[in-house]
């Protein structure tokens, strides 16, 4: 019998194995942890740029002899928060400011949800084109036309009126609301629409009690920026309102401004902190709806 010849072995058949590039131990960790240390430093800059200035406000906020510089007061006192919380100061300013951007906040938000809704849910020839104008009109700034607006107000005998201005601050941030409203209702689902409408259900209905309730950090979301937005535009309300009892909060806190330079650092501290509590407390109170999502649950089968 002819011998039979072994085959080779993996190893000998495959030749030897490739040599594999020397590495240097240590220099990946070494690149890995530059790295991470410069954007560690970067985030530790961006911290400092929202930190210090905070920081300021509550230390010239106590302190006897505030100034420019953030450091640590050199003797504690309530005497510029006594100052600041009279009714001329801030408690008017800050009801005038609760109206206006109150009002114009739920107009804004009620608007949006009326205007996103045939956008969202039926396609027509001219919704990109009409989504490409409401995003440009967002570009705008509001300078270049309250020239207009103030002509214009001047005319329909709406200067200096509380109802007036609180139209224009609606008007000024419905675009952007009408973009994020739509986009957001985009991803509630048309099954659960028609599963409404099955049951007898009329559009404004499944509007108000199915799309909006599955919507609601997207609406919270609206509501929050468009109040914020409102509550620190200083420009609108200072040309269109004249009576110093209709100012609002964001014009008031100019009189801290004084002539030649000189600024009150510490009433101008206490007051600022006095400000932001409003959009503080309604960030706190729909915290809990920004951080959930659609619970639709069994609802949607396939």
């Amino acid at each position: 019998m002819a011998a039979i010849s072994e085959a080779p072995a993996p190893e000998a058949a495959a030749g030897p194995a490739p040599r594999r590039p020397r590495v240097r131990p240590g220099s990946k960790l070494s690149r890995t942890t530059r790295q991470r240390l410069a954007a560690d430093l970067g985030l530790l800059v961006i911290l400092g740029a929202f930190v210090l200035p905070l920081l300021w406000l509550i230390f010239a906020s106590v302190d006897t002899d505030p100034s420019m510089k953030v450091a640590p007061p050199s003797g504690l006192t309530a005497d510029n928060f006594s100052k600041v919380l009279t009714d001329e100061i801030t408690f008017t300013p800050m009801l005038n400011s609760m109206l206006l951007c109150g009002s114009a906040t739920l107009m804004t938000v009620t608007a949006a949800a009326l205007a996103a809704y045939p956008l969202s849910r039926y396609k027509a020839r001219f919704s990109r084109p009409y989504l490409l104008t409401i995003l440009f009109s967002t570009c705008l700034p509001i300078t270049a036309v309250m020239v207009p607006v103030y002509a214009l107000f001047v005319q329909v005998n709406l200067i200096d009126t509380m109802h007036g201005t609180s139209f224009f601050l609606a008007t000024s941030q419905l675009p952007f609301a009408i973009w994020l409203m739509k986009n957001f209702m985009d991803g509630v689902p048309v099954a659960l629409e028609e599963a409404a409408w099955t049951d007898g259900a009329s559009w404004f209905q499944a509007l108000t009690k199915v799309i909006l309730p599955l919507m609601g950090p997207g609406f919270a979301v609206v509501t929050v920026y468009s109040f914020i937005q409102m509550w620190g535009n200083f420009f609108v309300p200072f040309m269109l309102l004249i009576t110093p009892e209709q100012l609002p909060a964001s014009v008031s806190i100019f009189t801290f401004f004084g002539n030649l330079g000189s600024i009150a650092f510490g009433e101008l501290a206490a007051f600022s902190i006095l400000y932001s509590t409003p959009v503080l407390l309604l960030y706190i109170l729909i915290s809990k709806r920004l951080g959930g999502g659609f619970t639709l649950g069994g609802a949607v089968k396939g």
